[in-house]
């Protein structure tokens, strides 16, 4: 197996084979994030991905689930992802699913008709970063993506029928935008309604322009109790059934579940927290590195 540079794959996956398919990501300018600042973004020779795939086979008698490396693998070309879906499909007939990282214009950019093959291929689900559901937000981090185009490619991966994971995060909006940020976000998602969202608490990642912007005190960091009650709002108005993974390391409250089975004791939780936990009356939360 042939990995380059960092990897990362979402937490949900911890068991799934990594194949890497594209190396980089073709935005990787978002001010938050460091995860592929080291790699311009290329795709993979079809052969090595190959390669990859049947060396995996030597070394795994068993392989349930497959998660396609790096960044937006969704942005190549469909022929050559029918291919790499194809081959996993001969090479793995036990595997029950296929996902991969796919940006929300990623989707937009593509045919329903594309996305369908994509998904009778053995395309089952993406992981896309929403953020926030605030454009001004949106703009300011630099994530190369409106609302209009996160609603567009949501509604055609519903179309297709790959399942939607969207991850997002609490404080984005800084100390002044917070209210805004998860106002906007929570009407988007009940807009878009995905299968899986997955909410994490805001860290800086060092070297990022986040960083930056927080050293030179152009973004003021929101408090602990400003991301609980970010999370309470959240919980208090999604209207829509989803897996909710709530249980990222920064995250206050870990939770993980289905909503609405959950939504009430999750928000129980969080009212407790608010009401009881020490770290409220403190100015920054404590985070660490991805």
């Amino acid at each position: 197996m042939h990995y380059e540079g960092k990897i990362y794959r979402p937490w949900p996956e911890a068991n799934s084979l990594l194949i890497q398919t594209t190396i980089g990501c073709t935005n990787n300018k978002c001010t938050f994030c460091d995860m592929f600042r080291e790699k311009k973004f290329s795709i993979r020779e079809l052969e090595d991905v190959f390669q990859d795939i049947e060396e995996a086979r030597r070394m795994y008698p068993r392989v349930e689930s497959i998660f396609l490396i790096d960044g937006n693998v969704l942005v190549v070309k469909t022929d050559f992802l029918l291919q790499v879906l194809e081959k996993t499909k001969e090479t793995f007939p036990e595997n029950k699913r296929i996902a991969l990282y796919g940006g929300l214009n990623d989707f937009e950019r593509k045919s329903v008709e594309e996305l369908k093959q994509l998904n009778q291929a053995g395309l089952t689900m993406a992981y896309a970063g929403l953020e926030s559901g605030d454009p001004l937000v949106l703009e300011r981090i630099k994530k190369g993506m409106t609302v209009e185009q996160a609603l567009a490619g949501m509604e055609k991966a519903k179309a297709a029928g790959i399942e939607m994971l969207l991850s997002f995060i609490f404080g984005l909006g800084g100390k002044e935008g917070s209210r805004e940020h998860i106002v906007e976000t929570t009407r988007l998602l009940n807009l878009m309604q995905p299968e899986e969202i997955a909410p994490m608490a805001l860290t800086i990642q060092p070297g990022t322009e986040l960083e930056r912007e927080v050293e030179a005190g152009e973004f003021i960091l929101p408090t602990p109790l400003q991301i609980l009650e970010e999370e309470k709002y959240l919980l208090e108005n999604l209207s829509f059934p989803t897996m909710y993974w709530g249980d990222h390391g920064n995250n206050i409250v870990p939770m993980c579940g289905r909503l609405p089975e959950t939504q009430q004791l999750f928000l129980e939780k969080i009212e407790h927290t608010i009401a009881t936990h020490p770290v409220t009356k403190e100015e920054t939360l404590q985070t660490f590195a991805w």
